[in-house]
């Protein structure tokens, strides 16, 4: 499954709670090349990035996500 599917289920399906997602990415301007946002920082889901309130996350920079405490995707 792509990630943005995987995020679009996690978001639409009624099973989830978006507010659970934690999403691990490569960010070049943090010390360990590593950071992480919560569903609730998403503002969109994009075809090919996240957009949150601190700019765009593509979805080839996503290492793991988690969904409450719990790793469902890892690359």
């Amino acid at each position: 499954m792509k990630i943005a599917d995987l995020l679009n289920k996690l978001k639409w399906d009624e099973k989830y709670d978006f507010s659970k997602v934690r999403i691990y990415y490569i960010s070049r301007g943090m010390v360990d090349d590593t950071d992480f946002i919560t569903g609730n920082d998403i503002k969109s889901l994009g075809k090919l990035f996240i957009e949150t309130e601190r700019g765009y996350i593509p979805y080839h920079r996503i290492i793991k996500i988690e969904y409450e405490g719990k790793k469902i995707y890892e690359r």
